[in-house]
């Protein structure tokens, strides 16, 4: 039977470490134990977590994308909604502490962009398309998600697109999405879809800049490319 925390060296305990040495001084486990607060009688806080990040390959980056939903799923024992609850908050915080980072006031190349989304969208478990609005010095108005879709794809409604677009006067748009996939190559449909999307704004004097596709093994750029 594992030891529960209390029993530990008050040194080895990840609240008192934190506060005597820093919560730089704390593994990946222990800072997540911290956001369980307890663990069962058979296993400590810090093994609790321990199994959740195992559970996620060891990834913080994957742990983020997975929802409440998915973690109670996961069946770990000790692990119920309230506690995915505080450690889904936490992970999010970090995500967009991660794109605000990122964020530059100014889009120069389509890096700055996959930088700025990557963090949000790359491990999601299924396609997810956002729009980056910009105004006429290229800077972000605005950014949002226009939708989620299944693991194959999703649906983006050059409608929405554009009506986002004048609601927030950008005068350029960036198109994004993620392939749960990992592969890069943008599909058929995908094609199809920016070309629509291009020719729709064109009538409203909106420039699409780029579509860029993310994924864990970076990113793919249509204007870099020159098929856009």
């Amino acid at each position: 039977m594992s030891s529960t925390i209390k029993q530990w060296a008050e040194d080895d305990r990840p609240r008192e470490k934190l506060l005597a040495k820093g919560a730089d001084a704390l593994t990946n486990s222990e800072l997540i134990a911290i956001l369980l607060q307890n663990g069962t009688v058979q296993k400590s806080a810090v093994d609790l977590a321990k199994e959740l990040l195992q559970a996620a390959g060891n990834n913080l980056q994957r742990l983020g994308s997975l929802s409440v939903k998915d973690m109670v799923n996961m069946k770990i024992k000790g692990l119920g909604p309230a506690k995915a609850v505080s450690v889904a908050a936490a992970l999010q915080l970090g995500i967009r502490r991660a794109m605000e980072e990122n964020k530059k006031d100014c889009v120069t190349s389509s890096r700055d962009v996959a930088n700025f989304l990557k963090a949000h969208i790359e491990y999601k478990k299924h396609e997810v398309f956002t729009v980056l609005y910009l105004n006429k010095a290229s800077k972000i108005n605005h950014y949002e998600t226009i939708s989620e879709g299944g693991i194959s794809g999703t649906i983006a409604d050059p409608r929405i697109i554009l009506k986002k677009a004048l609601e927030h006067n950008a005068t350029s748009i960036i198109l994004c999405h993620n392939h749960p996939s990992g592969s890069l190559r943008p599909s058929r449909q995908d094609e199809e879809l920016t070309y629509k999307i291009k020719t729709a704004a064109t009538y409203f004097d909106i420039k699409v800049l780029d579509h860029i596709i993310v994924s864990e093994e970076g990113f793919y750029s249509f204007a870099d490319e020159g098929i856009l």
